[in-house]
């Protein structure tokens, strides 16, 4: 039987108050609907995260002493209510305290607020105004780092770095990828990869939670939209895009609309007015990995190889395991991601039925998730010379450049995508969220083993936001047992089982950010409101069942593509041209 918790009495700016023993002030100020600024201060439940360095003492309170008349300032985040106690949010003393903490920072900060990615989006910008700084007090020295730009994907701008170590915390704790740690001391220190080494050469993923979580600009996606735009208007190049699953659900809010607004028809008109050749959806691609994935898993099962098989369409997750657990390799699908088949397809049997040299076609894939753009430059997902991606841009990236392009987007009229490749079923659509990649593959892999219609086609058991979570599929005689992971950690734990032997699984789906691609590192920032990701992935499944076709195998532009082009699925020139290998990397 649960003991009920210890209740106890403060008082806050004069209003007596009765809260549970062992919270902070700032939990309790959240309570009282008194607002206490926090700049380094991050709570994502979801994640079970808490950041609490109190390193920036924005959140300065004064606790009253009446006895001794010797009152204190207490950073509020990190301080612990106390029965008896007396706290002032609203003291001269402690709103100069404040103030005085973000002028420091400001001090030592790039003044560089118009040309800054986090323009408008910086949360040390926002907190500026709200305390009224209008000055710099203290002009100085301040930090000369150069960028770091070596992955391809991340910058690392170390000036911009406020030392508030969130993205430490998310690094190390939640996807326990072990890169980012406090550099230096006093003015010169900053958070970065051990002995300041480029973010190449380190074990980063480039899942983008750090910069998900990064308050300021220290750490932001590397901007690809003057290529797109360069591209856009060479008329010898024929510019085809594909957008991911979830950007539908979240690039709304760029515009003012509710997070999980479902603008896919708009933002099929947006891409066409902007120039581009061929509008395609990134779904099609999803489509066509669950019928090589489902194949791959079924060959696995029936010849006893390798299991579990673990869905491989996330590259943050793929480097991860190739640095981590490289002595796993053979456990991930050896499918290529949706976009990165697309691409391929794009490069050759589109450039062969359009009559176009692959030379001239280039391929923009608008994605949620930064680590895309790395992927898009490994070197082994070539094809005849040719990047089967050239340009990956971000879901906010993309807003950018409708922005740019003075598009109304809001009162844009809906629009489809291009055939052919243009088709996509329900089943693609759930990609974008946890759960949704094996949960498509199930579906075609239940009808292709039993030869029996699979009536209902929604495995509530596979999906929920948990960043843990595992179902039961009964498939003809056979039950499989799914592990589902969201988050690197997570998927720790589950390699973890597999290498001891210890699995129970027989396929496993991971993703690297928080809630899947929904809540990705390049999706519009969400200042830790974990319900934005929940409405975002409602919407994933909202748009699954209002469509017609829900398996991948009920595509009919996909199976026309086999029978054209590619042969058997899972056969050989699916394999040479879908498929790829993974390689051991060293863990840094």
């Amino acid at each position: 039987m649960s003991q009920s918790k210890k209740m106890i009495n403060i008082k806050m700016n004069d209003q007596e108050m009765t809260v549970a023993d062992g919270i902070t002030i700032l939990e309790a100020a959240k309570e009282a609907n008194v607002k206490i600024p926090t700049l380094c201060h991050l709570d994502l439940h979801d994640l079970k995260m808490v950041n609490q360095t109190a390193s920036c003492r924005v959140c300065m309170v004064e606790l009253v002493d009446a006895r001794n008349n010797r009152n204190k300032l207490v950073p509020a985040c990190v301080t612990k209510a106390t029965d008896g106690m007396e706290v002032r949010t609203d003291t001269l003393r402690s709103i100069t305290a404040r103030r005085m903490a973000v002028e420091l920072l400001l001090s030592n900060h790039p003044n560089e607020c118009f040309t800054c990615p986090k323009n408008l989006e910086c949360e040390l910008q926002a907190l500026a105004k709200e305390l009224g700084v209008r000055e710099i007090k203290w002009e100085g020295e301040r930090m000369d780092y150069p960028k770091d730009l070596s992955s391809g994907a991340i910058v690392k701008d170390a000036n911009k770095c406020i030392y508030c170590r969130r993205c430490e915390t998310m690094c190390n704790e939640v996807q326990t990828c072990g890169i980012l740690s406090g550099i230096g001391r006093g003015f010169d220190s900053f958070v970065g990869p051990a002995f300041n080494i480029p973010m190449a050469e380190s074990s980063c993923t480039y899942c983008g939670q750090c910069v998900a979580v990064c308050p300021t600009a220290a750490l932001t996606e590397i901007n690809h939209t003057d290529k797109v735009w360069e591209a856009l208007n060479d008329p010898d190049k024929h510019v085809v895009v594909q957008t991911a699953p979830a950007i539908r659900v979240a690039i709304g809010e760029l515009f003012g609309m509710d997070p999980g607004t479902i603008v896919t028809g708009q933002l099929v008109t947006a891409l066409k007015r902007m120039g581009f050749d061929g509008v395609f959806d990134t779904d099609f691609g999803a489509d066509l990995t669950i019928i090589e994935e489902a194949k791959e898993l079924i060959y696995r099962i029936e010849n006893n190889k390798t299991l579990p098989m673990l869905t491989s369409c996330c590259p943050a997750w793929v480097k991860f395991i190739e640095h981590q657990f490289p002595e796993l390799l053979e456990v991930p699908s050896t499918c290529k991601s949706p976009h990165i088949m697309f691409g391929t397809i794009v490069k050759t049997y589109y450039a062969e039925k359009n009559n176009i040299d692959p030379d001239n076609i280039v391929v923009v894939s608008i994605m949620p998730c930064i680590a895309k753009k790395a992927e898009a430059k490994r070197p082994e997902l070539t094809k005849d010379d040719h990047d089967n991606v050239d340009i990956v841009v971000t879901t906010r990236e993309l807003g950018e450049m409708i922005k740019e392009a003075g598009i109304d987007f809001q009162n844009l009229p809906e629009d489809e995508f291009d055939r052919p490749l243009g088709e996509s079923t329900g089943a693609s659509v759930i990609f974008g969220t946890t759960g949704g990649v094996i949960e498509a593959a199930i579906r075609t892999a239940y009808e292709w083993i039993t030869g029996e219609e699979l009536k209902e086609v929604e495995f509530n058991q596979l999906r929920g936001i948990e960043g843990l979570r595992e179902g039961k599929v009964k498939i003809g005689d056979k039950e499989l047992t799914i592990g589902i992971a969201s988050g690197l950690g997570n998927a720790r734990k589950l390699l973890e089982e597999i290498r001891e032997n210890d699995s129970k699984y027989d396929a496993i789906e991971i993703m690297a950010c928080p809630g899947g691609c929904i809540g990705g590192g390049g999706q519009p920032y969400h200042h830790g409101n974990d319900e934005i990701v929940k409405k975002r992935q409602e919407a994933i499944y909202r748009e699954d069942k209002r469509k017609t076709l829900r398996k991948s195998h009920e595509n009919a532009e996909v199976m026309r593509l086999y029978e054209e082009y590619l042969g058997e699925p899972f056969g050989e020139k699916a394999h040479d041209l879908l498929h790829t290998h993974y390689e051991k990397r060293d863990r840094i």
